[in-house]
C-alpha cells in the first residue's frame, strides 16, 4: 500500500490556523466527511457519523471567530469517539444490541471539557461489544477493517477508533483502555495510542468494563497530539471519586527537548519466540534509535509478565460481571418478549441473552463463577496478590530505569477471523495487561512496518513509565518519532 508521510503539527496548530482565518472549521469538517464519504463504508469505523451536528458546530465556531472571540485551544479539531464513552450527541451502544437505541442524557466529563476547547464531534467509533476485545470483531454491528489491509483487523477493543484516526477520517480520537484496548489498536493501525495513569482522566460517562482498570485515553497521528488532549481532558473531576488532586503536567512546552541521560529498560520477558520477527527487528531498531541519540539501554526482569494474562481474565471479568449486572432489560436497553406462564427471571434470562454477545456472555460467566463462594478465595483474592506483586515489580524496575521499551503487540495486525481461540486472542494483550494492572501510563507509537505478501502493516513499539510521569513518558515517546517519523495509508 502507497503511504504518506506526516510530520509532527500538533492539534494546537490546526487550531491556530482556524482562529486565524487560514482554516475554517466547517472546511475542515467537510473534507473529513468526504473522506468518511470515500472509504467510510468499507473500513465501518463508525457506528454513527454526525454530520448535522458536526456542521452545525463548525458553524458556530466560525461565527464566533468572526465575531473577534476565540473559540478554546482545540477550535476546529475534529474528534472522534469511542461509543462507550457517553454524550448527548446520537446514540451510545457500546456496539451492542443491549443498548443499540440507548441515548444518553449527559455528556462525559472528558467530552465536556474537549467541547469547552472547541473540538467538534464527527461521529461514535466502532469497537468490540463493551470493550471486551482484542480485535474489534466481537462488535454486535460488524468488524471495523484495518485501513492498511481491509482483510485484517484494527486491533482492540477500541479499532474503531484507531481506524478513523490511521484513515484521517478525523483528527484524533477517544478510545478507552482496560488492558490494552488503547495502544493495541494503534500499533496494529500505525496511529498513536496514549493510557494514562489511572485516574488522571475522570471516568465519568464511561460504561465501566472493569472499574479499576479502565482508563480513557486519546489516539492521534502523532505524539503532540495525544499530549495535547491529554492536557485538555486530564485533572480532578468532583464526579469521579478516582480522579486524583494532582496538577496537570505541562507536556507540551519541552515535547521537543531532547532528555539527557535517559535510561531506557528493555525487559527481557518482552524478548520471546513469541514475537513475529518483523516485531523483533523493530525493538531492536527502536533500541538502536535512542542508543544514537545517547541513551542508556538497561536490562531489567519483569517475571511476572507471563501471569499478566491470567490475572486480567480474572480481575476484568469479575468487575465486568459486577458492573454488567445494571443491564437487566428494566431500566432501559433490550427487553425480551416473554411468553405465558414466564416470570421476572425468565425475562432477565432472554434479556441478558440476547442481547449479550457470545464474549460478553463469556466474560459475565467468567466473573462470575470467581466471584462465588467457595471460589472468592482461590481466585479474586489471590488474583488481587498478584496485582500488588505486579505493581511492586514495576517500581522495582523503575528504580533501575527512567522508561520500559518493548513491542506493543507480538504481532503485526492479523486477518479477520484468523483467531478463533479466545485464549490466543487474549495473548495478543500480553505486553499491555500489566500496564493496566499496576496503574501505570503506556504509550504506544508507529516504528517500523512488517510485509506480509502484498501488504505493508506497521509494528508499534510501547513505551512504559512510572505512575504520573505523563510528561517524561511523552518525551521519551517523542525522541523516537523524531527518528523514526510515522506515515499513514495514502
Amino acid at each position: 500500500m502507497n503511504t504518506q508521510a506526516h510530520t509532527c503539527t500538533g492539534l494546537h496548530e490546526i487550531a491556530a490556523q482556524v482562529r486565524a482565518g487560514a482554516s475554517t472549521a466547517s472546511s475542515r469538517v467537510e473534507a473529513c466527511l468526504a473522506r468518511i464519504s470515500d472509504r467510510g463504508t468499507a473500513l465501518h469505523a463508525f457506528n454513527e457519523v454526525h454530520a448535522d451536528e458536526a456542521r452545525a458546530a463548525a458553524t458556530r465556531i466560525d461565527a464566533s471567530i468572526k465575531r473577534g472571540e476565540n473559540p478554546g485551544a482545540l477550535a476546529g479539531v475534529i474528534l472522534a469517539i469511542k461509543d462507550n464513552i457517553a454524550t448527548t450527541q446520537g446514540h451510545t451502544t457500546c456496539s451492542s444490541r443491549f443498548l443499540e437505541n440507548y441515548r444518553s442524557p449527559f455528556d462525559a466529563s472528558v467530552i465536556q471539557r474537549l467541547q469547552s476547547q472547541g473540538a467538534i464531534l464527527i461521529g461514535k467509533t466502532n469497537l468490540d461489544e463493551f470493550a471486551m476485545g482484542s480485535s474489534t470483531e466481537n462488535s454486535a454491528f460488524g468488524a471495523t477493517r484495518n485501513p492498511w489491509d481491509q482483510t485484517r483487523v484494527p486491533g482492540g477493543s477500541s479499532g474503531g477508533s484507531a481506524a478513523a484516526v490511521s484513515a484521517g477520517f478525523c483528527d484524533a480520537a477517544l478510545g478507552s483502555d482496560t488492558g490494552g484496548s488503547i495502544r493495541q489498536p494503534a500499533s496494529l493501525c500505525g496511529c498513536v495510542g496514549f493510557k494514562p495513569t489511572y485516574g488522571r482522566i475522570s471516568r465519568y460517562g464511561l460504561v465501566a468494563f472493569g472499574s479499576s482498570l479502565d482508563q480513557i485515553g486519546p489516539f492521534a497521528k502523532d505524539v503532540r497530539g495525544c499530549a495535547e488532549l491529554f492536557e485538555a481532558m486530564a485533572g480532578r473531576d468532583t464526579l469521579d471519586s478516582t480522579t486524583v488532586d494532582l496538577p496537570v503536567p505541562d507536556c507540551c512546552t519541552q515535547l521537543d527537548e531532547p532528555l539527557r541521560g535517559l535510561r531506557i529498560g528493555v525487559p527481557r520477558e518482552y524478548r520471546t519466540d513469541a514475537n513475529a520477527p518483523s516485531v523483533a527487528r523493530a525493538l531492536d531498531e527502536a533500541i538502536a534509535a535512542y542508543k544514537s541519540m545517547g541513551a542508556t539501554i538497561v536490562d531489567v526482569e519483569l517475571p511476572l509478565t507471563d501471569v499478566g494474562i491470567s490475572t486480567y481474565y480474572v480481575i476484568a471479568p469479575a468487575e465486568a460481571s459486577s458492573n454488567l449486572a445494571r443491564f437487566d432489560g428494566i431500566r432501559y436497553g433490550h427487553r425480551a418478549t416473554l411468553e405465558a406462564g414466564e416470570g421476572l427471571e425468565d425475562l432477565y434470562a432472554k434479556s441478558r441473552s440476547q442481547g449479550f454477545g457470545p464474549e460478553v456472555q463469556r466474560r459475565i460467566m467468567l466473573g462470575t463463577y470467581v466471584l462465588s463462594s467457595g471460589y472468592y478465595d482461590a481466585y479474586y483474592n489471590r488474583a488481587l496478590q498478584v496485582r500488588r506483586r505486579i505493581r511492586e515489580e514495576f517500581d522495582h524496575a523503575f528504580t533501575k530505569c527512567d522508561v520500559l521499551l518493548g513491542p506493543t503487540s507480538p504481532i503485526p495486525a492479523f486477518e479477520i477471523g484468523g483467531k478463533k481461540d479466545p485464549w490466543a486472542m487474549y495473548l495478543c494483550d500480553v505486553y499491555t495487561v500489566n500496564t493496566n494492572i499496576a496503574g501505570i501510563p503506556g504509550i504506544s507509537l508507529n516504528t517500523s512496518y512488517a510485509q506480509e505478501g502484498n501488504s505493508t502493516l506497521p509494528i508499534g513499539m510501547q513505551l512504559q513509565g512510572p505512575a504520573f510521569s505523563e510528561a517524561l513518558l511523552l518525551r521519551a515517546a517523542r525522541m523516537l518519532e523524531r527518528t523514526m517519523p510515522p506515515s499513514y495509508p495514502a
